[in-house]
């Protein structure tokens, strides 16, 4: 999808740099790009990991792709190209809460690697955490919590991912989580372990 590219605009740096923010409360922002199929959980661990992380008194922000669609992307469907243009979007916005030194949960189906590597290589390494929530087909059928799967059975909708359109999953991801046998406290803490094991926010000592 082409996007127009504005003239004569600088990068305004600021005064407060990203660092000075961490080094204030002992971590490192990332953003932690939560990709899987509609149903999977992507969400609903997000929400509880941000949860978990504001308990201890880290910044933290859930970007629901589904939101987003309300406001930034709401002009775009659900084509390849659209899709890659509304994930770049997100992208961009999550490498502002990085710099802000939050650390941003992105739940967003993104079911194209392209997309997602170019989001990995647009951001400095270690800011990026690829994280596949994993469930079957079936099993997110089965959930449907949205009503998707249920519509697109019926033919009102043609393109669901993985039913409709391909869901291409990571290759090499920071984490697999598998949504389908884990409870949600276990994938929650799954994610807070490796964040603390690679230095991205302390131990919990509490």
């Amino acid at each position: 999808m082409c996007v127009a590219r504005a003239t004569n605009i600088h990068w305004q740096t600021g005064h407060v740099t990203r660092e000075q923010r961490e080094s204030a409360g002992g971590y490192r922002a990332a953003a932690l790009w939560l990709t899987g199929l509609s149903g999977s959980g992507k969400s609903t661990l997000a929400q509880a990991v941000e949860r978990e992380l504001c308990r201890r008194g880290l910044p933290a922000y859930v970007l629901d792709g589904d939101n987003v669609r309300h406001g930034l992307s709401s002009d775009l469907g659900f084509s390849p190209a659209e899709r890659g243009e509304h994930i770049r979007r997100i992208g961009e916005v999550a490498k502002l809460f990085v710099d802000a030194a939050v650390i941003v949960l992105c739940a967003v189906v993104s079911p194209y690697r392209a997309d997602r590597d170019r989001l990995r290589a647009a951001m400095p390494a270690g800011d990026f955490i690829e994280i596949h929530v994993n469930a079957s087909v079936e099993a997110c059928r089965a959930r449907d919590p949205k009503g998707l799967y249920g519509k697109a059975a019926a033919g009102e909708i043609a393109d669901l991912t993985g039913v409709g359109a391909p869901y291409e999953p990571p290759e090499h991801p920071e984490l697999v989580l598998d949504t389908e046998e884990q409870e949600l406290g276990e994938s929650v803490a799954e994610v807070i372990r490796f964040l603390e094991q690679r230095g991205y926010i302390p131990g919990n000592h509490a």
